[in-house]
């Protein structure tokens, strides 16, 4: 069984006085947007670096790959853990811990010589750093602090790793292209430093801790008392979420999610365009407005989620999402034209807007737990992620043409709509707006 410490100490409660303006959860909303903002340096680096590793190491896009999916896999594999990590030590201390070894991984590689640092630094290092900036950070400060506008919530901190990427890899690409990846890795390592401060002095952990309820809270919400054994409690969840048909469909989707966003087209459109003669600048660029509209379509999904039947919501984004896929291996050429430019605008709305429904089903199953369950649901996104990005370079490297992977993704979309429908309905309370 699970021990707990000693029950903490109550929170007093302050006087109510005159009423703030702006709620203080926002404050914190902000805080970890701009926070996963600084750590999404990483996910903009990996498509960018397949071609300038072959060319200086001579390693197979398999190998590179190899790495990516390592980096992928231990994204996802992390996350449950760092939520219970962060119910046992805090929110800031498990962040700004990660952020430190993204920094020392991203910036160790400058250093290597051989394809197993690269395995090391940017697979192993990276991935688990990263592990625990992945969104089940962003479930946790949302189950946390809002008991409104959940949806919207989740949406906007899911969007700030797309408006990383607007902003780094433009970036990112035109370092790649002038002066090496060796100061876009250092880039990197310093984009995940500059973040530690805002986490440490503006971060709290709960309400309670500055004399709050939630937002849209009737009550005061008292800090639970730290949980030790966060493994324990992590597995244990699982336990009893692998015993549901729902869990297993969440997860199921969201492997394909990561397959046909992550492993395929964050890490291989760049190579594939570049395949197509187009300049890596130019497709580094299309991939960034993909992020400029997967802001939109996210933000938008959140408001969706809180207004109409989360299952429906992921059936309809999986279908548009394969019908685009399926389209694009006509769409790529050397050059940007109208028809591409619509493929950027239709697949970024729909990029990770199926996050905001997900977790919404996550909360109205699992509970108090949904943290966790969630964070485990995003391990299989992500092991499907790191599945793609290997299985993608080796289809490169054997039949010389991506086409295949993206026929392949459509067809995976097309069974993630299926599975969508099949998770059973279960309404949840609604809650009056708050104004």
């Amino acid at each position: 069984m699970t021990q707990t410490s000693p029950a903490a100490a109550p929170v007093e409660v302050p006087p109510a006085g005159r009423p703030s303006r702006v709620h203080r959860a926002w404050t914190v909303a902000a805080v970890t947007f701009v926070t996963i903002i600084g750590a999404a340096a990483f996910r903009s680096l990996p498509g960018l670096l397949i071609d300038p590793l072959n060319e200086d190491f001579g390693w197979s896009r398999g190998t590179i790959g190899a790495a990516v999916s390592v980096n992928l896999a231990l994204y996802g594999l992390t996350a449950p853990f760092a939520a219970a990590l962060m119910d046992r030590f805090g929110i800031r201390r498990v962040v700004a811990v990660a952020l430190c070894v993204i920094a020392a991984g991203s910036g160790l590689t400058v250093w290597m010589t051989a394809a197993w640092q690269l395995l090391l630094c940017w697979g192993l290092m990276v991935g688990l750093g990263t592990g625990a900036m992945a969104l089940a950070f962003a479930a946790t400060v949302t189950n946390r602090w809002f008991t409104e506008r959940r949806g919207l919530v989740s949406g906007i901190l899911t969007a700030a790793s797309a408006s990383g990427q607007l902003i780094f890899l433009p970036l990112l690409s035109w370092i790649v292209d002038r002066h090496g990846w060796r100061p876009a890795s250092v880039t990197v390592a310093l984009a995940a430093l500059a973040v530690v401060p805002f986490v440490w002095l503006l971060l709290r952990d709960h309400p309670a801790d500055v004399g709050l309820k939630p937002y849209g809270a009737a009550e005061f919400v008292p800090k639970s008392a730290p949980v030790t054994g966060a493994a324990r409690r992590t597995v244990s969840v699982l336990s009893g979420a692998v015993r549901t048909g729902t869990f297993w469909l969440l997860a199921g989707t969201f492997a394909i999610c990561g397959a046909s966003t992550n492993g395929l087209v964050q890490t291989h459109f760049v190579p594939a365009e570049h395949d197509h003669g187009m300049p890596i600048t130019t497709a580094a660029s299309l991939l960034a407005v993909i992020g400029v509209f997967d802001v939109v379509g996210t933000i938008a999904s959140g408001w969706f989620t809180d207004r109409y039947e989360a299952r429906r919501l992921l059936a309809v984004y999986y279908a548009l999402r394969g019908i685009s896929l399926v389209f694009l291996p006509m769409l790529l050429g050397p050059a940007v034209h109208p028809p591409m430019l619509f493929f950027i605008v239709f697949y970024g709305l729909d990029w990770v807007a199926t996050v905001p429904p997900t977790l919404a089903l996550c909360r109205e199953r699992f509970g108090e737990d949904s943290a966790i369950v969630f964070g485990w649901v995003l391990a299989s996104h992500q092991v499907g992620a790191a599945l793609v990005a290997f299985l993608g370079g080796v289809a490169r490297d054997v039949f010389g043409s991506y086409d295949l992977v993206w026929y392949a993704s459509g067809t995976l979309c097309a069974a993630a709509a299926l599975m969508s429908l099949m998770i059973r309905r279960t309404p949840a309370p609604r809650m009056p707006a708050a104004v």
